[in-house]
């Protein structure tokens, strides 16, 4: 059986037995796999407090040729996110990224996608309070795209034709994006009918262009679940995402 050896982000951990944990890793060379940590729940486990979710580390892996389950040898750490521990907003976003991609990340190679989360969860331990909402979302939204699901924002998902850039939007998570006037009337997804400011928001948000939006708690919240929408339809492919459910609906959070 081969040993790898890759830089990995622990993105579940689930106790196995007595002694041991079976995690959920996403890898930058191997894509997303999981494996089990003999004896890490051992008084003086090698493992020691190393697989903690969100932990980065270097992960060395047997692979296993007749099933899924793999095992964990070691767990490097190279770095941990504390600071996230005592910050529930912070937290909360980075483990709903670490779900979407744990639940249908790829398990062929995705450099991207690992850089992408690596570079995220870095984000969201450092990003200013005030732009927190603005960060968290638009880390989703790219997430999402890499993994294969752009919403259309400038032209109908129904019929192809262009949208005009500026004004009011009818926008259907289910359908994967924007529906033109004509079209939007006849869908029954119950689009949701953006300004010309929340298409603006929505776009940058997206797209990270020209810059992130300054949101209020209102908006922040009406634009978490827009997205939640579309990943339970588009990415979800039926699985429970219980801590995005939490980020998505929640009603504390920065003013």
């Amino acid at each position: 059986m081969p040993l790898l050896a890759t830089p990995a982000i622990v993105l579940s951990s689930l106790r196995y037995g007595e002694t041991s944990k079976i995690v959920r890793l996403a890898t930058r060379d191997h894509g997303i796999q999981s494996a089990i940590a003999k004896g890490a729940l051992r008084p003086r486990s090698r493992f020691g407090a190393a697989l903690q979710v969100l932990c980065l580390g270097q992960a060395q892996v047997i692979l296993s040729e007749r099933r899924d389950l793999h095992t964990l040898t070691a767990f490097d750490v190279t770095h941990l996110p504390i600071g996230m521990a005592s910050d529930l907003d912070r937290y909360t976003s980075a483990v709903a990224m670490a779900e979407v991609v744990g639940r249908v990340g790829p398990t062929a190679p995705h450099p991207e996608i690992f850089d992408l989360l690596r570079d995220g969860l870095s984000l969201l331990e450092t990003a200013p309070a005030q732009a927190l909402e603005a960060v968290s979302l638009h880390l989703l939204w790219r997430l999402t795209g890499e993994l294969g699901f752009q919403p259309a924002l400038d032209h109908c998902v129904r019929c192809g034709n262009a949208i005009g850039a500026d004004g009011p939007l009818q926008f259907s998570p289910e359908e994967g994006g924007a529906l033109c006037p004509r079209c939007a009337p006849a869908s029954t997804s119950h689009p949701s009918r953006l300004s010309g400011p929340d298409r603006a928001a929505l776009s940058a948000l997206v797209t990270g262009l020209p810059e992130l939006p300054d949101l209020d708690s209102r908006h922040a919240l009406a634009h978490r679940r827009l997205l939640a929408r579309f990943i339970r339809w588009h990415v979800a492919e039926g699985h429970a995402l219980p801590a995005l459910e939490f980020w998505s609906n929640r009603s504390w959070g920065r003013a």
